[in-house]
C-alpha cells in the first residue's frame, strides 16, 4: 500500500428505518443543507438510470483541516435501500460502499471507503502527515453522523406537522469550520513539522 492510500470503515447508529435513511443518503443534492460542515457545493451532473446506477455527482468538500477537495463520484452498484457503491475521481480516487441494516428502531449504517489521495498536498505529504489526514476524515464522518441524526429528527417532526412541514425549534446542523487563527496557525505548524522531520532525517544521513 502506498503512503497516500487510505482505507476507512465508519459505523453510524441512527434512529429510523432503512428506507428513510437510504432516502436521505441518496439525495446527493441535499448534502450541503443537512451536512454543511463538509459539503460546500454539490451538483448532480447525470441522474443515472431508474435504479440510480450511473448517477454522477460533482462535489466541493472540506473537513476540519484548512484545505478543500474537488471530486466526482458515480454510482456503480445499487441494492436500494440496503446498499449502494460508488467510484470516485478527482482529488482522490477509489471506491466507497454504503450498507444499511435494520436493528430494531435503529439503522446500523456502515460506510467503507478505499481511496488514493491525489491532491498534491495529500499525495506528497501523506508519508509524514498520514495520521492528521486520517483524523480529518474521521472528524468529517463524525460530523455527518451528528447531522444525520438532526436530519432524521427534522423529517420526523415534519411528518407530525402536515400543514407546512416546518419546525421552528429544530436544531441547526453544524456549519463549516469557521476561518480564524486555525486557518493560519495549523498550516504553519504542519510546514514546520515537515521541515523539522526532514532536517532530522538529513542530519542522520550525514552522520
Amino acid at each position: 500500500m502506498s503512503a497516500n492510500d487510505y482505507h476507512f470503515v465508519t459505523h453510524w447508529r441512527v434512529p429510523g428505518t432503512v428506507a428513510e435513511v437510504a432516502e436521505v443518503l441518496s439525495e446527493a443534492e441535499e448534502l450541503p443543507r443537512w451536512w454543511p460542515s463538509v459539503y460546500l457545493d454539490v451538483k448532480v451532473t447525470d441522474p443515472g438510470d431508474e435504479d440510480g446506477i450511473g448517477k454522477e455527482v460533482s462535489l466541493y468538500t472540506r473537513g476540519w483541516l484548512p484545505y478543500t477537495l474537488r471530486w466526482t463520484f458515480r454510482v456503480t452498484e445499487s441494492d436500494y435501500p440496503h446498499s449502494f457503491a460508488l467510484e470516485s475521481w478527482g482529488d482522490f480516487e477509489g471506491r466507497g460502499e454504503w450498507r444499511l441494516r435494520q436493528d430494531g428502531s435503529i439503522v446500523d449504517v456502515t460506510y467503507e471507503w478505499s481511496i488514493r489521495a491525489e491532491k498534491p498536498l495529500l499525495r506528497y505529504l501523506s508519508f509524514l502527515l498520514r495520521p492528521i489526514f486520517a483524523f480529518n476524515h474521521r472528524w468529517a464522518m463524525a460530523s455527518g453522523e451528528r447531522s444525520l441524526h438532526l436530519e432524521m429528527a427534522r423529517r420526523a417532526a415534519a411528518r407530525m406537522q402536515p400543514e407546512d412541514g416546518t419546525n421552528q425549534n429544530e436544531p441547526i446542523p453544524p456549519p463549516p469550520t469557521a476561518p480564524g487563527l486555525r486557518e493560519y496557525l495549523l498550516p504553519g505548524l504542519l510546514i514546520a513539522g515537515v521541515l523539522l522531520l526532514a532536517s532530522a532525517g538529513l542530519r542522520r544521513w550525514l552522520r
